[in-house]
């Protein structure tokens, strides 16, 4: 881009002195010269370039082969670099997996966890030494590398493939793994929309409706994953898609060496009951407790797979709504003229079985409801009106660049030639993709949106904070009544009983007091020390605290090596230290969060200027607790109180985190155990300030033992 300037630089100098002397008649004409010149330059700039022809695309020779196991073998010649990959898929429908929803994926990672004749750790050092990719799933695996590796490669790949160790250490490590990944899943509420849409859109006895979790994933036995694996990894269940600098001859010969020892069996394929939208429309609701934002998603599964007649102008069609292009009207109403969202998108997804619609944003809470008008306002008016000339072209444009940009993807090569097969499509459909695109008409964007878009029969999931949208959403089910789901698509019964006629906040807090010593005792507490250890990025880590009467406060977490973070409170003033840098200060949001801490028991001060709601009976993990609603001036949350033991359970509050940003942070409190006459939880689970909520188990906790003062000291 330089250059250009530096021409244009180099030109002007010419221009003022190099020319010939002028007269001031010459010098007008010279002028208007100049300016005709700039004013068809900046006509030229104000212009997008004319899109040109629909080229075809390239894809390399493509040849299929049955080998006399049956595996199906499709070679994609393309020898413009010397890399070559090769994709294993089975053929089968995915299967119900019911009360173990996760097995197949498990098995998938098994398949990487050592062989009888390479441990795990042997087979990633092999994996290295070559700089290939290697990857398996409950559906098969993958595997890439340059041409001159690809004995070794294969040889990887087979051994993994007919030798899987499936041992017992390592599939204790792929059940914790998964476990903690579902702690994460059931406080972010991405994760729990996509839940609830899935049971709502497919249903629980659909694969595509089944979720997994924590008790389906204990479910799952070591023996559950050798009998998926021996029942559909058959040769004649599977392609094997090459691709790259490889010929067919050499494809072939590779395949016979390496798998021709795989033996065929008869292998049932899954039928599933398909799927239907809605009748009307049905809103349903996850809770999360203090949430400041909305996850909104309206979907429905469509009858939409791969090779579809319409796929091209389906693919313009949802652009243009909100497929990804920041022009999509989603997008320009919902972020841009209405500020309701930082983005707001929509997608048409095809998978074997049935295909789906999802339109989706996260918005403020108090913007729940008029978001859902605006959603199903672009919704009805992409199915009812015809789209602008501009914004076909635009998106047209748009969808052949990201399209040209996929190809340089081996694995979309290899599922561009396997859907070619196994759907039957013309052996130059994807390299003709950018004529078919070219040729949507506006008549056809229409078409397919009457068809695929139907606002007034949709599922409408929302999940966020129910006490301040619930009622707003009641306009948007045909039948007026919402649905409630947990974080893992569970239907939930609301507790319709009223509160007890004596149970107010006061009461619920002075029982909670009592159940953990009473008042005498927990003024008496003149120090606590708690030791907790858990666990971050594979590390045990050690968080030490320090109470001591009136209000003194500190805070150590680190390991035995070093100390990570360190905070202090000494009556007056708060120190807050970290990777070398301390700060101290008299006043802010780290002084409050200091001297918040240097309380022992905050409801011994509920009785003094705080206003105790109790809002209803709700249940945290299975055990219904009294919700009350705790405000002090403008500091609000919400904390749960077991209405068996009167213990809190869980709290939960918002606090600002990065810039334009508010965390909504859950903190659970279990296992109680008596400490000093003092009833005090052992177990403490935080969620919402990380990307997975952090466990901390007591270690020990002692109370009115004798204590140093001067580590709350701050110089």
């Amino acid at each position: 881009m330089k250059f250009k300037y530096i021409i244009a630089l180099l030109g002007l100098f010419l221009l003022v002195h190099c020319s010939p002397k002028v007269t001031p008649k010459m010098e007008d004409k010279g002028m208007e010269a100049v300016k005709e010149v700039k004013d068809a330059a900046n006509a030229w700039r104000s212009q997008a370039p004319a899109a040109g022809p629909a080229r075809k695309i390239d894809m390399g020779e493509f040849n299929v082969i049955t080998m006399d196991n049956g595996l199906k073998v499709i070679v994609v010649e393309n020898h413009k670099l010397p890399r070559v990959s090769y994709s294993l898929s089975l053929m089968n429908n995915q299967i119900s997996e019911k009360d173990k929803a996760g097995m197949v994926s498990f098995m998938g990672q098994m398949l990487e966890a050592g062989t009888t004749n390479r441990d795990k750790a042997q087979l990633d050092k092999d994996k290295d030494f070559i700089g290939a990719n290697v990857s398996a799933f409950g559906s098969g695996m993958f595997g890439s590398s340059l041409t001159k590796h690809q004995d070794k490669l294969l040889d990887i790949m087979s051994d993994m493939l007919f030798n899987p160790a499936f041992p017992k250490a390592e599939f204790d490590k792929v059940l914790k793994q998964n476990l903690s990944g579902i702690e994460s899943s059931k406080t972010d509420p991405n994760s729990m929309a996509g839940n609830v849409a899935a049971v709502v859109n497919f249903g629980t006895d659909h694969p595509y409706g089944e979720i997994e979790t924590a008790e389906t994933y204990n479910n799952i036995t070591l023996e559950d994953c050798k009998k998926y694996y021996n029942t559909y990894f058959k040769p004649n269940n599977a392609y094997m898609t090459i691709v790259g600098d490889i010929t067919v001859d050499q494809a072939k010969s590779q395949v016979q060496k390496y798998f021709g020892k795989w033996k065929q069996a008869d292998v049932m394929n899954a039928v599933h009951k398909k799927p239907t939208r809605p009748n009307g429309t049905q809103v349903s609701l996850a809770h999360k407790d203090g949430a400041v934002q909305s996850v909104i998603r309206i979907t429905y599964p469509i009858d939409y797979k791969v090779g579809d007649p319409d796929a091209a102008a389906v693919t313009v069609m949802n652009s243009v709504l909100g497929g990804g292009v920041f022009s999509g009207r989603l997008m320009q109403n919902l972020r841009e003229d209405k500020a309701y969202t930082y983005g707001a998108r929509s997608s048409i997804s095809r998978n074997k079985l049935i295909g789906s619609f999802n339109a989706s944003a996260s918005v403020r809470t108090e913007v729940t409801d008029s978001s859902i008008v605006e959603f199903l306002y672009e919704m009805n008016r992409i199915a009812t009106e015809p789209v602008d000339m501009d914004d076909l072209q635009l998106s047209k444009n748009s969808l052949a660049g990201g399209f040209a940009r996929s190809l340089e993807s081996p694995q979309t090569l290899a599922r561009f030639a396997r859907n070619i097969e196994e759907y039957n499509l013309p052996k130059d459909y994807y390299e003709t993709y950018l004529e078919r695109l070219e040729a949507v008409t506006v008549a056809d964007v229409q078409r397919v949106a009457a068809k695929f878009i139907t606002p007034a029969n949709a599922n409408i999931v929302v999940v966020g904070n129910k006490d301040e949208i619930a009622e707003k959403l009641i306009r948007f089910d045909s039948d007026g009544e919402l649905d409630y789901y947990d974080a893992f698509g569970k239907k939930m019964e609301q507790n319709t009983a009223p509160l007890p006629d004596d149970i107010t906040g006061a009461v619920v807090i002075n029982d909670y007091l009592k159940a953990i010593g009473g008042e005498a005792k927990l003024k008496a507490v003149k120090s606590i020390e708690y030791h907790y250890t858990t666990e971050m990025m594979g590390q045990s880590i050690n968080i030490d605290m320090y109470q001591m009467a009136p209000n003194k406060f500190a805070m150590k977490v680190g390991n035995a090596q070093m100390t990570f973070q360190e905070s202090k409170f000494d009556g007056t003033k708060a120190m807050s230290a970290a990777m070398g840098q301390s700060e101290t200060v008299t006043e802010g949001p780290v002084f409050d969060a200091a001297k918040d801490q240097a309380v022992m028991f905050s409801q011994l001060n509920y009785a003094m200027g705080y206003d105790l709601e109790v809002k209803e009976i709700e249940n945290v993990d299975g055990e219904p607790c009294y919700k009350v609603a705790v405000t002090k001036g403008d500091k609000k949350m919400t904390e749960y109180y077991s209405v068996k033991t009167n213990l809190l359970r869980r709290s939960v509050q918002t606090q600002e985190g990065a810039p334009g940003q508010v965390m909504t942070i859950t903190t659970d409190m279990s296992d109680y155990k008596e400490v000093g006459g003092i009833m005090l939880p052992h177990t403490i689970t935080t969620a919402g300030m990380g990307p997975a909520p952090m466990s901390m188990k007591a270690a020990s906790i002692k109370v009115n033992e004798t204590m140093d003062s001067t580590m709350f000291d701050i110089k």
